[in-house]
This record gives structure tokens, sequence and C-alpha cells, in this order.
């Protein structure tokens, strides 16, 4: 995978870290911090700029997984539907 994709992936509000990956994000947020800084050396303002979204980005989805699900109720199994017979 190519690193851009996976910071775009960082940034979707529909992303759901699983708890496992908590290193590999902390990993994410410590490159991006590392980049940010090469970016301010180099004056490269508009890469500093998307870099910490990214990086902000990572940081809220790492605070959402030291949070307690709002709902942590098993959720039931629906299964598939069994389609039976063809209709006309």
């Amino acid at each position: 995978m190519q690193p851009n994709r996976l910071i775009a992936c960082v940034r979707c509000p529909m992303l759901r870290v699983e708890p496992a990956q908590r290193r590999r994000l902390e990993q994410i947020a410590r490159n991006l911090r590392d980049r940010i800084e090469e970016a301010r050396i180099n004056g490269w303002l508009g890469e500093v700029q998307g870099l910490q979204i990214s990086l902000d980005a990572a940081g809220r989805k790492l605070a959402a997984l030291q949070r307690p699900p709002a709902d942590s109720r098993p959720r039931p199994s629906l299964g598939m539907p069994i389609i039976s017979g063809e209709r006309r």
C-alpha cells in the first residue's frame, strides 16, 4: 500500500481502528510528526497543512480507542436471508 493511501484512510471518518492496531496508528502519528518537521524545515507550507490534518485525524482515532464503546451490548447476528422459490 502506498503511504499516501494509508494517510487518506486515517483521515476517513468512517474508518474504525481495531484496538490491536493501536501500535500501527502510533507509528503513523510519529511518522507524520517527523514529516511535518521536515516540511517546515524545507518551507513546504502546503505540505505542513495537509500532514497536520492527517495527524489531527490520527490523534482523534487514538483518543477514540481509549474511550469505552457507547453501547457495549453484544450485537445479534442476523445472518443471511434465505430466499426460497422463484417469484413471477
